[in-house]
């Protein structure tokens, strides 16, 4: 239930009753003053959604909307208007109305009392809508100008779009896209539902490139673009009507990547079927370079959580980035050379239409690889001179992010007395040495031979150093990606040294299972709610132990038996992790963070 308190006696005239009920608030109230309206709040039910509004308010109803109805906020202020949804949030509420004597004075009460509550009343960005309390006749009528003088529904629709985002969505699909938003909002369709009708165009996309026929590639590609253009759509349908959802922020992360990775599938099936090509092996390589590519973007942002990194940062790298910054050509270029998603769907559907599976992965593999270099080196340049300490929340979120197994974790815990004398910047060099040497083995040795189990064994030894400390060191961010990078690569080289019918799609969904829970960790840690549970870490081994079991297969297990226990492990992985992954999105009230950083996806 809604329910708006009015504050002061009402304006004739004025529409705002009206607007408050167009927003859902149903039981709208008057209150004389500020001590009516805490008489009016006590004797509320204790759930529902309160807002309290100043009668004399002039705005846009969208300025309204935007403070009165977003669902990610646990409190929200307009001049004139406060709104609030957590019972922690309407406790601070009530206790500053009776501390108050205007409505302004409520906010910003309010203000103080989440900031150790139940987290920090928002202010929603307005632009350029209205949102005023004029004190006269005179300074309504001024009010009520600027009110006509904004075309609302411009600005909303132009608000939809996200500030930051990549060349080709900002220019080839944006413009279009949110009409199509506007489109869905008005026929009542919800996010969710074109997150998953983009899900299944992608699905059926793959479908049509894995005839192998060229007619079936042209279709691929042209699909291909239709899932982008509904994958911008749902986060534009969501921001045009405020209809965000813990369900909708996971399906809208998880779904891009199963999107990209059914379509891998759909070309490798494809090549086999055109000309007997096997592409398996670079369908993997780019599920992997793009998965610790995105692992090294977590990991650093993770880094610098809770600190005042980007104001403390020095570094020349970071004042040639600023500098960078200011010249508009370049921003454009700097973001297509990182290959966001919109360039990166982009290039595969084109190259699909008109080349072979092989040139598409080729190509990606290179610029996705030219990508990778470029954002790695200058995280690592920038990392080089920081001088702001980790906080607590960045040490806990690294931690998190390496998903250390038993193994590991019990070696580290006997080793933290000889890590205390390692320098600062053996974590990552240590991890990066122990992967090297398990890739070189599982590369180089005989198949079949016991070298590779030498090498996860010696991995699991120089993986438990890494992290035997904290990971405070300045590039110890790096730690994480390092450890993907080791496990994605051993099941890669294995699989292809196999030589075996199946093995290296088995592989793949290996990869695509834990690459999964990977994705899965991160985006609990950005809604703040932590990583998945420890137990659930250790009943699927963890990095090193996984590895471990990928290398014993190869030694012990020959032909296609080697296939089934990829497959085997595929299956328990999947299983394992998508029931926990989705217990916890579903039932778990976990808040509604959407990606609104125009990073890389």
């Amino acid at each position: 239930m809604r329910t708006a308190i009015l504050i002061g006696p009402p304006v004739p005239g004025s529409p705002l009753e009206r607007d408050l009920e167009s927003l859902g608030y149903d039981d709208v109230r008057t209150a004389a003053d500020v001590a009516d309206a805490a008489t009016v709040l006590a004797l509320l039910p204790g759930d529902g959604r309160v807002a309290l509004v100043d009668s004399r308010f002039v705005g846009h109803r969208h300025s309204l909307r935007l403070t009165l109805t977003d669902p990610r906020w646990p409190a929200a202020a307009a001049p004139g208007v406060v709104a609030v949804r957590t019972p922690a949030a309407r406790a601070a509420l009530a206790r500053a109305v009776m501390r108050s004597r205007t409505l302004d004075g409520v906010a910003e009460e309010t203000a103080a009392q989440l900031a150790d509550g139940d987290g920090p009343l928002t202010r929603p960005e307005l632009g350029v809508l209205v949102a005023a309390v004029p004190e006269d006749a005179l300074a309504r009528a001024k009010a009520a100008d600027a009110v006509a003088a904004v075309d609302e529904e411009k600005a909303r629709l132009r608000a939809a779009v996200k500030s930051r985002d990549g060349f080709f969505t900002t220019f080839c699909v944006s413009p279009y896209s949110r009409y199509l938003a506007r489109w869905c909002a008005r026929r009542g369709l919800t996010p969710n539902q074109v997150t998953t009708a983009s899900l299944a165009t992608a699905v059926l996309a793959a479908g049509c490139a894995a005839t192998g026929t060229r007619g079936g590639f042209v279709a691929a590609g042209l699909l291909l673009l239709l899932s982008f253009v509904l994958d911008c759509t749902d986060g534009q349908l969501a921001r045009y009507s405020l209809q965000y959802s813990t369900m909708g922020a996971w399906l809208d992360a998880t779904f891009d990547r199963a999107k990209e990775y059914a379509f891998f599938a759909g070309l490798a099936l494809g090549a086999a079927h055109a000309d007997g090509d096997d592409v398996w092996a670079l369908a993997l390589g780019a599920m992997v370079l793009q998965t610790c590519r995105h692992v090294v973007d977590f990991a650093f942002n993770e880094s610098i959580a809770g600190t005042a990194a980007a104001s403390a940062n020095t570094s020349p790298t970071a004042a040639l980035s600023d500098r960078l910054d200011r010249l508009g050509w370049t921003v454009w270029l700097r973001r297509m050379i990182v290959l966001p998603i919109g360039e990166r769907w982009a290039l595969i559907a084109v190259l699909t239409a008109l080349t072979t599976p092989r040139v598409v992965f080729v190509v990606l593999l290179a610029g996705m690889g030219l990508a990778a270099c470029y954002t790695t080196a200058g995280r690592v340049l920038r990392s080089l001179r920081r001088r702001v300490p980790r906080s607590e929340q960045a040490l806990k979120a690294l931690d998190e992010l390496t998903d250390t197994g038993p193994l590991a974790g019990a070696a580290a815990r006997s080793l933290r007395a000889s890590a205390r004398s390692l320098p600062s910047h053996a974590a990552p060099a240590v991890a990066a040495a122990g992967g090297a040497l398990l890739a070189a083995l599982a590369l180089f040795t005989p198949y079949g031979t016991w070298w590779p189990v030498l090498g996860a064994l010696v991995y699991v030894l120089t993986s438990a150093f890494a992290i035997s400390r904290p990971l405070a060191g300045p590039l110890d961010w790096l730690v994480p990606p390092v450890f993907r990078a080791a496990e994605y690569t051993t099941v890669l080289v294995l699989a292809a040294r196999a030589e075996v019918n199946g093995a290296l799609p088995a592989a793949f969904g290996l990869v695509a299972a834990v690459a999964y829970h990977h994705y899965d960790t991160v985006y609990r840690i950005r809604g703040g709610t932590g990583a998945p549970p420890r137990l659930l870490v250790r009943a699927i081994g963890g990095h090193e132990g996984r590895t471990l079991a990928v290398t014993l297969a190869a030694a012990l297990l020959t032909g296609t038996r080697f296939t089934f226990a990829l497959a085997a492990i595929a299956v328990v992985v999947a299983l394992v992790v998508l029931t926990e992954s989705i217990r916890f999105w579903v039932s778990s009230g976990a808040p509604a963070v959407h990606d609104e950083t125009g990073e890389p996806a």
